[in-house]
C-alpha cells in the first residue's frame, strides 16, 4: 500500500512536470510570435516609406540613405533572429530607420505621421531646440531643430562616449565620422564639448543635460548603460555600440553589418 502511495505521488510529480514544461514552452512560442509579428509590423512599415519618398535636397537624400541602410539591417536582422531578444533588435533597428523617414518627411514638408516609440538608445538625450554654431579646431559646426542647407545630418538622438547628443539636425554627423574618419575621439569629444556646453544651451537644456546623462547611466535591463544605449543587450562604442549592436556604426554580437548608427 505504502509502495501504491509513493508511485502514485511519483506520477503525479512527473505528470505535473510535464504540464509545467509544456505550459512555458507554448508561453515562450506565443511571446516568439509575438515579438517577430511586432517587428516585421515595424520593418515592411519602413519599406514602406523607403520606397515611397524621393527628393533632391540633400537633407532629404541624407535622411532616405540612412532610412534606406536601417531597412536592409533590420532585414538581414529578421532573416537570424531566433529568438525574442534578436527579434526584439530587429524591432528597435526598423525604428530607427522609421525615425530617418520621418527626418525626410519633416524635410520634403510633409507630415511626419504619427509618433514612434520611443527609441532605447535616444532616452534622455532630448532634442535641438535652437539653432547653434561653433568653432572647433578651426572648423565650423553647426546644429538645429530644423533641415537647412547647412544643416542636413539628421541625427535621432543618442549618446556619444557616454554623453547625451540630442536629437536634431548637424552640419556633418561627427558621430560617426569622429570613429571612422581620422577625426579621432578626441576631436568627437571636443565638438560635442563645444556644440552641447552651457555656453550654447538653450534656457533650461544644461539641467535637462545632466538629468540626461543620469537616466543613462541608470538605464539598465534589456537595454544596458553606457554607449548609446550601453551594456546589457545595447553595448557600448560608437553610436549603437558593443554589446549586441558592435563597435562603429553597427557591429559584432548577435547581428552585424554596416550603417550609421
Amino acid at each position: 500500500m505504502e509502495f501504491l502511495l509513493v508511485a502514485i505521488l511519483i506520477a503525479l510529480l512527473v505528470g505535473g512536470f510535464v504540464w509545467w514544461r509544456r505550459e512555458k514552452a507554448a508561453r515562450e512560442a506565443r511571446s516568439l510570435a509575438d515579438v517577430r509579428a511586432d517587428a516585421q509590423r515595424w520593418y515592411e512599415r519602413l519599406g514602406g516609406q523607403v520606397m515611397n519618398l524621393h527628393g533632391d535636397d540633400p537633407a532629404v537624400r541624407q535622411a532616405l540613405v540612412d532610412a534606406g541602410e536601417r531597412y536592409n539591417a533590420a532585414g538581414s536582422q529578421l532573416e537570424q533572429a531566433r529568438t525574442v531578444h534578436q527579434f526584439r533588435l530587429a524591432r528597435e533597428t526598423a525604428l530607427e530607420g522609421l525615425a530617418y523617414a520621418r527626418a525626410a518627411r519633416v524635410a520634403l514638408g510633409l507630415d511626419p505621421g504619427p509618433e514612434l516609440p520611443p527609441l532605447a538608445a535616444a532616452q534622455g538625450a532630448g532634442e535641438i531646440t535652437r539653432e547653434r554654431q561653433v568653432d572647433v579646431q578651426g572648423q565650423t559646426f553647426r546644429a538645429g531643430p530644423q533641415p537647412g542647407r547647412d544643416t542636413p545630418y539628421y541625427y535621432p538622438g543618442g549618446r556619444y562616449q557616454g554623453r547625451p547628443v540630442p536629437a536634431g539636425w548637424y552640419s556633418t554627423p561627427w558621430w560617426k565620422t569622429a570613429l571612422g574618419a581620422g577625426v579621432g575621439v578626441v576631436g568627437g569629444m571636443l565638438i560635442a564639448d563645444a556644440l552641447f556646453s552651457p555656453a550654447f544651451a538653450d534656457p533650461g537644456y544644461d539641467a535637462g543635460y545632466q538629468e540626461g546623462f543620469g537616466d543613462g547611466a541608470d538605464f539598465g535591463g534589456d537595454f544596458g548603460t553606457a554607449g548609446d544605449a550601453g551594456g546589457g543587450d545595447f553595448g557600448t562604442a560608437g553610436d549603437f555600440g558593443g554589446g549586441d549592436f558592435g563597435g562603429g556604426d553597427f557591429g559584432g554580437g548577435d547581428f552585424g553589418g554596416g550603417g550609421d548608427f
